[in-house]
């Protein structure tokens, strides 16, 4: 996510950073955004900014940082339904941001960044752990180790990226071999790739029939060789006030007043409480209320009908169904109910606003696998899995 102010930082740094296309116009209605993004990508296709390739292509792509090492593939996946397509979402999604990304890429006719893949392909991964690697992984590792890359760069983060280039069309068919038939949940870009399959159907619609809509760019890693970090995401609630907020909670949560307790200590508390089982973090301007033990009865009530005992026993579930709409009487929408994907942050948004942050932990990676696999998806803004690939190294446009 991408805040006002370092959307100007990035606004500023260069008249060609990519924001300038994914975010052309922040107070443009979605179509005429796009208008904006296609003109400029064309003035820098036709001014060398960006230069296309000569041949198919796939990329390896590698993030180095503090503590971890991911590597992946970039290229083209097939859009259909999940089942067909063997690419699961785990998450909802917004009408209105589904809508605003299949504008864009309307207007641009490209993808202008890729959603984010993961999949258990047996790679080993860079520290030499894992079981046998299938041949996209060996690929991956192979080219990382052993061939000068196209791009080297370092951000501001410091996390340094690399990236290649592969042009082989037997590395191409030794991949796709390997990959098909494989199933992958999609970590981030859940709202693109719904917004991929808007338009696909709406150009097979217009009779147009099968084109370079049928396919859309991505990430894929191998989770097997790469396990993905997964982040939590916190919900701000600007108009409830934390003492209201613990007194409804107490009528289905263990409250307990963490006073005197700082953020990391209180942090510390939430992720005691949340191995033992659901809880969640009250924070506002009178101090933290750590919520254990949920009432079984209550949170049997809440939850919709039909949903599987998996997808109950997530905390983002409880968190909107038990929590918000039940206790809180808030349904869950994006003026009400704010995210952050930092706990400091959040407690920050609730104090400004006189509201209450909900700070949680992270879902478990086998919990997100095993909701998608059996074609459900969590709650929306529920998981942050990371690192995420940087916008701008590969675009792909639907014409050469």
């Amino acid at each position: 996510m991408i805040g006002p102010g370092t959307l100007e930082e990035l606004l500023t740094a260069s008249p060609y950073n990519i924001v300038r296309l994914i975010l052309p116009a922040i107070s443009l209605d979605a179509h005429t955004a796009g208008v904006v993004a296609a003109s400029r990508l064309g003035s820098w296709l036709a001014s060398g900014v960006l230069e296309p390739d000569a041949s198919p292509a796939l990329y390896v792509y590698e993030q180095n940082g503090p503590g971890f090492v991911q590597r992946g593939l970039i290229g083209l996946v097939g859009v259909d339904d999940p089942a067909a397509a063997g690419i699961l979402p785990h998450e909802g999604v917004m009408p209105g941001p589904v809508t605003g990304r299949r504008e864009l890429m309307m207007a641009t006719r490209a993808n202008l960044e890729p959603i984010f893949l993961v999949y258990n392909g047996g790679g080993a991964g860079a520290g030499g752990h894992g079981g046998p690697a299938g041949p996209a992984s060996a690929l991956v590792d192979a080219v990382a180790d052993h061939r000068p890359p196209l791009v080297a760069t370092v951000t501001s983060d410091g996390v340094t990226h690399r990236l290649w280039r592969l042009a082989d069309p037997g590395e191409h068919a030794a991949v796709a071999a390997d990959l098909t038939g494989r199933t992958a949940v999609i970590a981030d870009g859940h709202h693109r790739y719904a917004a991929y399959r808007q338009l696909r159907d709406l150009m097979r619609d217009s009779g147009q029939g099968d084109g370079p809509w049928d396919y859309g760019l991505a990430f894929l890693v191998d989770a097997d060789a790469y396990p993905p970090r997964l982040g939590a995401i916190h919900r701000v609630i600007p108009r409830l006030d934390l003492a209201d907020a613990a007194r409804l909670a107490d009528e289905a949560f263990t409250v307990e007043d963490l006073a005197g307790e700082g953020l990391a200590g209180a942090l510390e508390r939430l992720a005691a409480a949340g191995r033992r089982g659901t809880a969640f973090l009250l924070a506002g301007q009178a101090g933290f209320r750590l919520l254990t033990s949920p009432d079984p009865e209550q949170l049997a009530a809440a939850m919709p009908p039909g949903a599987s005992p998996r997808w109950r026993a997530l905390d983002a579930s409880v968190m909107q169904e038990l929590l918000l709409a039940r206790l809180w009487s808030i349904k869950d929408n994006e003026r009400d109910v704010l995210i952050s994907h930092n706990a400091s942050e959040a407690v920050d948004m609730a104090l400004e606003a006189g509201g209450t942050a909900v700070i949680c932990n992270p879902v478990p990676f086998a919990a997100v696998k095993e909701v998608a696999a059996h074609g459900e998806c969590v709650p929306r803004k529920s998981t942050s899995f990371g690192p995420k690939p940087r916008t701008g190294l590969v675009l792909r446009t639907f014409e050469p």
